[in-house]
């Protein structure tokens, strides 16, 4: 897993540009409508939308109020800090958890550390055919989509026959886990939430 730096900040021109065009089409206002209600000239309003101008507090001001809305959230997303990992195929890391014994292998594709509820995708292969398999229980919820080879997945009291394309959302404070193996390996996406 690569972890990529926050991409380079937008000018503050550009993050009110965005947000006064955002704002205006929302209100379903022309420029020359804006113009009017604020008092200042198209032009103007063509220059902020565009980016080629440094607004005053005045202007800001005139186009909260032209607009209907705070004149912070004009600024919104220029704080705004982002986390992306990137896992290059066949990559992440392989981590051991109660089934690796019974041949399941889990592979982290990448987890955020600054989000309160992280998801946590991760690729599974299974490829020992043992008639033991654990059952694992959890907060939260859990997504399976199933890539190749075929189980019967248990769930609660329910067991689902799932091949290739087939996807199974549940939650995970229920017993779950492969009952069967039907064809094997069987490599699935798995993404849990803790929220």
């Amino acid at each position: 897993m690569e972890h990529l730096d926050p991409p380079a900040r937008l000018p503050l021109e550009r993050i009110i540009a965005d947000q006064v065009r955002a704002a205006r089409t929302s209100a379903g206002l022309t420029a020359a409508e804006l113009a009017e209600r604020t008092g200042l000239s198209k032009a103007m309003i063509s220059k902020v939308e565009s980016a080629s101008t440094s607004c005053s507090l005045t202007t800001l001001q005139r186009l909260s109020d032209g607009l209907d809305v705070p004149v912070t959230s004009l600024f919104q997303g220029i704080d705004t800090e982002s986390e992306a990992i990137h896992t290059p195929a066949g990559g992440g890391s392989v981590t051991v958890r109660s089934g690796t014994r019974h041949g399941h292998e889990y592979r982290l594709l990448g987890q955020l550390k600054r989000h309160p509820n992280p998801i946590e995708p991760a690729l599974v292969t299974l490829t020992n055919e043992s008639d033991v398999f654990p059952r694992f229980e959890h907060s939260g919820t859990e997504f399976i989509h199933v890539l190749s080879g075929r189980v019967v997945y248990g769930h609660g009291s329910y067991e689902y026959e799932l091949g290739p394309g087939d996807s199974l959302t549940f939650d995970g404070d229920a017993p779950h886990g492969p009952a069967r193996m039907l064809e094997l390996p069987v490599v699935f996406l798995n993404v849990h939430s803790t929220g």
